[in-house]
């Protein structure tokens, strides 16, 4: 295969440095199961799912061949006032798979927007229930929920929310719960930490009052700022809180959805469930955008009301249910059912749990954690250049190891698909091994 000719100036990158990857751009051309294929035609180990998303491996025919089918049945069909079976088969397997009584699924098509969706749900529960006045958010630092103006409110990458003014106005922060002190090389859930949780009974409910708050929104695990793993009981806390205040309890799970722990949903695996969740990426594993909010019935069952004509919740989207990813999505779960992947992950985690912590020692390495199938490594930034250490072990591993990591600031990810073998994990580690030797 010949490199590409492309004309590179029209196309803006999303969180992408443009100048520097137009200069020497990283082009994918093809895939299949663990590898991507460059345009100038090497094979590439996917070690990141896509980008958490790719969990079942790539171009899988079971899912390709459902989404064939469903263009030569039907392309598009509206979700406003009429609809298609595809949604309500791919809302009630989603609903098998979560906990408890969430049994309703609102469809988006990505994270940010599931976010987004979560938040305006919560404000119509609370007014629905005659206590609009509760309209208070409160997130975590270093929180991603996406990039919606209410996501990146609730959010706290600073870098996520610096140059856009105006956000949500009320809204409030937890502290994140990482520190390095306790939780340089754990492996799985840290021991210590559980009390930062008691930060919201103790500052933030007396700050806003508790009648003022409308839900707690946090990721159970910390995916898109470094692999921040909860302390053991933690979200065991927030939610004996939120109970205890009466606020709801919003986990983001669209990195964490669809077995990324070895369970279906995060919630299973720390056995806290929530009163809503989101989810996108390992839906249908990214073959076709779509992603939701996992409701409980109580919540909407409150917001049925009034006369049986008009719309409940004024809210939704075009391509909310989408035919296609639907397809993808009954396909994809079928896929995970039958390969028992969420098993495998689990299985495999732990393979990928030694491998990652036996880079510890290595040059600049100050952190590593992981849980399920995801890894950490942080290295210690360069003075006056913070993440740009992490930025050239990604373009090492990338061009001369042949192997696709993700990287936040100075923190290298691994969050392969759940198909890996133990000799692909072998390969991840020694290539960010010898990368982490090579940069300094």
């Amino acid at each position: 295969m010949g490199k590409m000719e492309l004309d590179l100036s029209s196309f803006w990158g999303p969180f992408t440095p443009n100048r520097h990857f137009k200069s020497a751009p990283r082009i994918l051309a093809s895939a299949k199961d663990m590898h991507y294929t460059t345009d100038d035609g090497r094979q590439l180990l996917d070690g990141t799912s896509g980008l958490w998303c790719v969990s079942a491996g790539h171009c899988r025919q079971r899912i390709v061949d459902a989404v064939k089918a469903q263009l030569d049945t039907l392309d598009f069909a509206p979700s406003f006032q009429v609809s298609h079976p595809g949604p309500f088969m791919a809302a009630q397997r989603i609903a098998e798979l979560a906990p408890g009584d969430l049994n309703k699924v609102f469809f988006t098509n990505s994270g940010s927007e599931a976010v987004d969706t979560a938040l305006k749900i919560a404000l119509a529960y609370w007014r629905a229930r005659g206590e609009g006045h509760r309209n208070v958010f409160i997130g975590r630092e270093r929180a991603y929920h996406g990039v919606g103006f209410g996501g990146i409110s609730v959010g706290g990458m600073v870098g996520n929310r610096k140059v856009f003014g105006s956000l949500l106005p009320r809204v409030d922060h937890l502290r994140h719960t990482f520190d390095i002190e306790h939780h340089a090389y754990c492996k799985g859930e840290p021991e210590w930490g559980a009390h930062l949780a008691d930060e919201l009974e103790q500052r933030i409910i007396p700050l806003h009052d508790a009648s003022n708050i409308a839900a707690v929104i946090v990721e159970p695990v910390m995916g898109s700022t470094g692999a921040l793993i909860p302390p053991r009981g933690y979200l065991k806390r927030l939610r004996e809180i939120c109970d205890k205040y009466g606020l709801l309890l919003i986990f983001d799970e669209v990195i964490t959805g669809f077995g990324r722990l070895g369970k279906p949903f995060a919630s299973q695996y720390f056995d806290v469930i929530p009163d809503l969740f989101t989810f996108a990426k390992s839906v249908n594993n990214a073959t076709v955008p779509m992603g939701g909010v996992v409701v409980r019935d109580g919540i909407y069952e409150a917001c049925m009301q009034g006369p049986e004509h008009v719309v409940e919740l004024m809210h939704g989207y075009t391509y909310s249910g989408h035919p296609l990813a639907a397809a993808a999505t009954l396909a994809t779960q079928d896929l995970y059912r039958e390969e028992d992947l969420f098993n495998r992950a689990a299985e495999m985690g732990k393979y990928l749990e030694a491998g990652i912590h036996s880079l510890k020692g290595l040059p600049n390495v100050i952190s590593i954690r992981n849980i399920g199938m995801i890894g950490g490594v942080e290295v210690a930034p360069r003075p006056g250049a913070p993440g740009k250490r992490g930025y050239e072990i990604f373009l090492d591993c990338f061009w001369n190891q042949g192997v696709l990591t993700r990287v936040s600031g100075d923190i290298v990810v691994f969050a392969p698909p759940f198909i890996a073998q133990r000799k692909h994990i072998d390969q991840m580690i020694d290539a960010l091994g010898k990368s982490l030797r090579t940069v300094q």
